[in-house]
C-alpha cells in the first residue's frame, strides 16, 4: 500500500502548479483522495478532496476557486491543479486516504511530503 507524490517546485506569486500522486496496493476507485499541507510549526491543513468516482471535490476557503483536484482512476492518480499561488500556500503538500486493510482495519496513508515554495 503505498502512495508516491510528484516533486514540488518554486513557483512566484500568481503562478501555478500541478502536484500528482500515484497510488498502488488498494482498491484506490473506492476511496476519497486527499490533499492535505503543513507548514512548520503549524497543525495540518486539509486543502481538498475528491470522491472515488472524481464526481464530487470539495476545497477549504483558502484554497476555493485557485486550486482543482482531479483523479485518473485507470492510473491510480490524484492530482492537485494549483493557481493564483500566494506566498502563504507554501508547505509542505501531502496526499492520503483513509483506507480498509485487507485485515478490515481502518488506516489513514500518507503519501510523502512535497515541498511548495511561493516566492518573488
Amino acid at each position: 500500500v503505498q502512495l508516491q507524490a510528484s516533486e514540488g517546485g518554486f513557483v512566484q506569486p500568481g503562478g501555478s502548479l500541478t502536484l500528482s500522486c500515484a497510488a498502488s496496493g488498494f482498491t484506490y476507485s473506492t476511496y476519497w483522495m486527499y490533499w492535505v499541507r503543513r507548514v512548520p510549526g503549524k497543525e495540518v491543513e486539509w486543502v481538498a478532496a475528491i470522491n472515488g468516482a472524481g464526481e464530487t471535490t470539495r476545497y477549504s476557503d483558502f484554497v476555493k476557486g485557485r486550486f482543482a483536484i482531479s483523479r485518473d482512476n485507470s492510473e491510480k492518480s490524484v492530482h492537485l491543479q494549483m493557481n493564483r499561488l500566494k506566498p502563504e500556500d507554501a508547505a509542505a503538500y501531502y496526499c492520503n486516504a483513509y483506507i480498509q486493510t485487507p485485515t478490515l482495519l481502518w488506516t489513514t496513508i500518507w503519501g510523502r511530503g512535497t515541498q511548495v515554495t511561493v516566492s518573488s
